[in-house]
């Protein structure tokens, strides 16, 4: 094999701490959005690590894109999960999202204490354009791996411009589907000759994914149940179950979270809740962070622990359960082509989010230079990402 791999004596080489540090200092540093987030972890644990091997996490990227929650962090778990088992989820979920919380508490106290949001533009100036270079770099490195014959590149650039011009929910749902089944007619022949075995499905591996999917459902349905339940467990358990109704990213969840937490069970009224999404977007972590805001609010520091618990662990269990599952079917000829196209369409989409946040860019010289210095620093140097941003947000504070 050309791709470069790793044994699990080399996993369990890496620690513990060192992933929860490692993941503590990304989960502080990768701002910009989900792509950011996941461009970062890709960095760390393919390009620099070779904690995991680019078609293996090509697959978990895939595979969260078509699941519910929040991509990045349980592209997260599934990296830990791949590094160090279920510990290792664990350990780097947990440590990505600590930063993020702390940070959005420390805001949360200051806005319900003076009704103020941190001024913080200048510093997100110097952000946007490194971000730009980061996510475009990431997408620069999975295309050299994976993009070798004219239609993948035609699928790559398509999904692109598609997300550009169009984009959405349903057109993201839409490049996932069409991409899965363009490589299943490109690529299913030409895996039959490379599958040697088939694994079969043993019925004691559906055991815990059959408990953990009833576990999932039943955190759908609670919420909606007449419950005298205390506040912290009704958080945890609403939260829990709109992140399974989550397709699409953080932003087509807005509308859903809004209803059920202002309308609803008046938690945060109409002005709070806008806030509180704003002050999720000036944190590293994703935008769904936003609900530490909501439970701080109602319940203090309980309430935000209960609600950013409830909002991020039933995506990863689930995430979880479709890699274990995805393991044992992934000598199939069929699933290997549908990810194979997959894998070209989430390059075209990683590409447009550069895009997106290039567009969204002060349009000045100092931008120009930030991005410029960023790419130099990533392809001559190959320098960490987690010093770039750091860096491009003290020169955006400096000179804007």
């Amino acid at each position: 094999m050309s791709e470069v791999t790793t044994t699990l004596d080399e996993k369990e080489n890496v620690s513990l701490l060192v992933l929860f540090i490692t993941f503590l200092k990304i989960g502080s540093t990768a701002f910009g959005g989900f792509m950011a987030l996941i461009s970062v972890v890709q960095n760390y644990v393919v390009e620099r690590k070779k904690l995991i091997s680019h078609s293996v996490m090509m697959d978990g990227i895939s595979l969260a894109t078509i699941l519910p929650g929040p991509v990045a962090v349980n592209v997260v778990a599934y990296a830990g999960y791949q590094i160090r088992g279920l510990a290792g989820a664990l350990v780097c979920t947990i440590a990505v999202i600590i930063p993020s919380f702390l940070l959005i508490v420390g805001l949360s106290y200051a806005y319900f204490t003076w009704g103020e949001i941190p001024s913080v533009s200048h510093i997100f100036n110097g952000f946007q354009p490194a971000v730009a270079a980061i996510i475009l770099m990431a997408a620069v490195n999975m295309s050299r791996k994976t993009l070798s014959t004219y239609p993948q590149y035609a699928l790559t650039i398509l999904s692109m411009l598609a997300l550009i011009l169009v984009g959405g929910f349903y057109i993201t749902l839409a490049i996932i589907v069409v991409s899965g089944v363009a490589g299943y007619l490109m690529y299913r022949s030409d895996n039959k000759e490379k599958v040697i075995e088939k694994k079969k499905i043993d019925k004691k591996q559906l055991a815990i994914p059959a408990m953990g999917i009833s576990a999932l459902v039943a955190l759908i349905v609670f919420p909606l149940l007449k419950t005298s339940a205390s506040v912290g467990i009704k958080l945890f358990t609403t939260f829990s179950g709109m992140s399974l109704l989550l397709f699409g990213g953080g932003y087509v969840f807005i509308p859903l979270i809004q209803e059920v937490v202002v309308d609803t069970h008046g938690w945060v009224s109409h002005r709070e809740f806008i806030d509180g999404i704003a002050l999720g977007q000036i944190t590293p972590g994703p935008i769904l962070i936003s609900a530490t805001f909501i439970g701080y609010k109602v319940a203090g520091i309980a309430g935000a622990l209960a609600a950013t618990i409830g909002i991020f662990t039933p995506p990863a269990i689930l995430m979880l359960v479709c890699t274990s599952l995805l393991d044992t079917i992934r000598s199939s000829a069929v699933i290997k082509a549908v990810l194979q196209g997959i894998r070209c369409g989430v390059i075209g989409m990683i590409a447009a989010a550069a895009f997106v946040v290039i567009n969204s860019s002060e349009p000045t010289i100092i931008s120009a230079l930030i991005f410029t210095a960023a790419m130099v620093a990533l392809m001559k140097f190959k320098l960490e990402v987690v010093w770039i941003i750091p860096v491009a947000g003290l020169i955006g504070f400096v000179l804007y």
